[in-house]
């Protein structure tokens, strides 16, 4: 998977409630714009972020599954979920 071709957000920086909030907007246009698949930049660190965003895509019903770049762990990567017409 090249993760430069798909649309992500990079969380560097942002408390845990605005990378949430800047997290469920991203996900809100993506799905929007019919993208399945999503790269959410976290960074390692203490995996303070890492953690908030699991547990917030585990709770969006949009979110079909996710799981960390095994090239880059501080990276996830999303896949979303569409009901066929």
């Amino acid at each position: 998977m090249i993760l430069s071709s798909y649309p992500s957000i990079d969380l560097h920086g942002m408390d845990r409630d605005y990378a949430i909030f800047k997290v469920r907007e991203f996900i809100d246009d993506c799905y929007k714009l019919k993208y399945k698949n999503i790269v959410i930049i976290h960074g390692i660190g203490k995996g303070i972020l890492s953690k908030t965003v699991r547990e917030y895509l585990q709770k969006d019903k949009r979110v079909l599954e996710y799981k960390l770049d095994f090239m880059n762990p501080g990276c996830t990567l999303v896949t979303l979920k569409f009901d066929n017409p």
